[in-house]
């Protein structure tokens, strides 16, 4: 059956704060708890057990601490081999883990989401109590904590994304819909989120997707030209694979796509952000490839065209043509990462081509936990030949949660000496990740780094999150879907 991995965790005392398990944002079948993350998660009881001990804490408590973080890193290398920079004095002193904390990053998340979790969660568990509360300082006028949670469920958003993570800017994203009134967040409502965060920060913290949608046919000009010139949307957000209308459509079709692109440049929109990989099976599995990306690349050179999930097929997938699940997609070839190959053998082919972009959301996230290594061929690939100024940073959250864990994998991700040496990939070196994390992205939606840094530092919600991180208490958890079988419920009971 499916639940949410945030009502698991509710009950659990292993809060993890890198998940032990993969959840869903509902475009993809999550898989079941492999061997490895099963070995994880009970090297990471083992550590914390120690560490919170030494540290005065219980495990539930320990866990959401800085050395809790660190616990989960070391566990993973345990597993996994050196995939993460970290020191066993971090999980046994709260200082060691500050002196490594990065001062004035620029993280810019190019793909966030809020989803509706009810009000029974904010009222019941002690995590959705401390959601309420921390809002409820951005709502000071409302009449109750119910009042100031109404606002579609921003409020675990704001305090998930810029409370409890790094990230310093973002861009809200969502699904498309034949009909905005069956949209569970539909273009007014991104921008409305955009606008109230940036309202509560008192500078600009937010940018909006609009939802663009070619294969409901011209009539879809109109609701284009709505949404830049009276949304003021920052970019496009579509999904090929989705069969609104008759069916579903590809970037390079001249007769269904080329008009939107041409009216586009016209609008001013430099950046579409087009979903490939992650097939639901609700999706057309063949328009989720990136086939379709090289030639619209190549006759569209003024636009950006940003890949979303990298073109990763995921993990735990369904064929649709063979009904079949997938639960891990390499080939014998530890290079070969179906769908991403499929880029980079474009990329490859035609090296002229700037003005194709990998975003990381989810993707990063499933692979440095599930299979670091995969993480590292894949990262180590698209510097090669994309270039390191080619890769953006998006998360997904917070369908996973806060970001902070992600922001910390990829902090301390090493690429094994090993397979540097075998495949000639690069050093993840500080200066790369500060282009991942959000300097790519800036430069490419017109944000000075340096400036927007000097508006953030002295606004509203900085003021908050300071004060809130005085005692930090983060949710360490997902809010997305996993699979569980029945009589099989995985959790750590409390006080275990």
């Amino acid at each position: 059956m499916w639940i949410r991995q945030c009502e698991l965790d509710a009950d659990s005392s292993l809060p993890a704060p890198i998940p032990t398990r993969i959840a869903s944002n509902e475009e993809f079948v999550p898989p079941p708890q492999s061997p490895a993350q099963i070995q994880y998660e009970a090297r990471l009881t083992e550590i914390s057990d120690r560490s919170a001990r030494r540290q005065g804490l219980d495990r539930r408590a320990f866990l959401k601490t800085g050395s809790g973080m660190a616990a989960a890193l070391l566990a993973l290398n345990d597993v996994f081999g050196p995939c993460y920079a970290v020191d066993d004095a971090e999980a046994d002193d709260q200082g060691a883990f500050a002196e490594k904390w990065p001062k004035q990053q620029f993280i810019f998340d190019v793909q966030t989401h809020h989803v509706d979790v009810g009000q029974q969660w904010y009222d019941q568990t002690p995590d959705g109590q401390v959601v309420s509360s921390f809002f409820t300082q951005l709502r000071p006028d409302a009449k109750s904590p119910k009042e100031a949670l109404g606002q579609l469920n921003r409020a675990h958003y704001v305090k998930e994304v810029f409370g409890d993570s790094d990230t310093m800017m973002a861009i809200i994203s969502g699904v498309p819909s034949r009909d905005w009134d069956k949209n569970p967040l539909p273009p007014d409502q991104m921008v409305a989120t955009r606008d109230f965060v940036n309202e509560i920060a008192g500078s600009r913290r937010v940018l909006s997707h609009g939802l663009l949608r070619p294969n409901l046919g011209t009539k879809e000009f109109d609701e284009m030209e709505r949404q830049v010139k009276d949304l003021k949307i920052d970019a496009w957000k579509m999904y090929t694979g989705a069969e609104l209308g008759e069916k579903s459509w590809f970037l390079d079709d001249e007769k269904v796509a080329y008009p939107f692109w041409e009216r586009t440049q016209k609008l001013g929109v430099k950046n579409i952000c087009v979903h490939k990989g992650l097939p639901l099976g609700a999706f057309n599995e063949k328009a989720c490839t990136p086939h379709d990306v090289e030639r619209a690349a190549k006759d569209w050179p003024d636009l950006n065209f940003i890949i979303y999930h990298s073109g990763f097929r995921g993990f735990g997938w369904v064929s649709r043509g063979t009904g079949q699940p997938v639960t891990d997609p390499r080939s014998s070839d530890p290079q070969e990462i179906p769908w991403i190959s499929d880029v980079l053998r474009i990329l490859k082919r035609n090296p002229q081509l700037k003005n194709v972009y990998f975003e990381l959301g989810s993707t990063f996230n499933m692979t440095s936990m599930y299979l670091p290594e995969m993480c590292m061929h894949m990262l180590g690939q698209m510097i090669q030949v994309a270039g390191a100024d080619h890769i953006l940073w998006g998360t997904d959250s917070i369908w996973n949660g806060s970001p902070q864990s992600q922001i910390e994998r990829l902090r301390r991700l090493t690429i094994k000496d090993a397979l540097i040496e075998k495949y000639g990939y690069p050093e993840l070196t500080d200066e790369i990740k500060n282009q991942i994390l959000g300097l790519n992205a800036a430069k490419l939606f017109g944000i000075d780094p340096q400036q927007a840094l000097k508006q953030i530092k002295t606004d509203k919600l900085t003021q908050i999150r300071d004060d809130f991180r005085r005692h930090p208490r983060p949710s360490n958890t997902q809010f997305g879907w996993i699979w569980v079988e029945d009589g099989h419920m995985p959790t750590v009971p409390v006080g275990a």
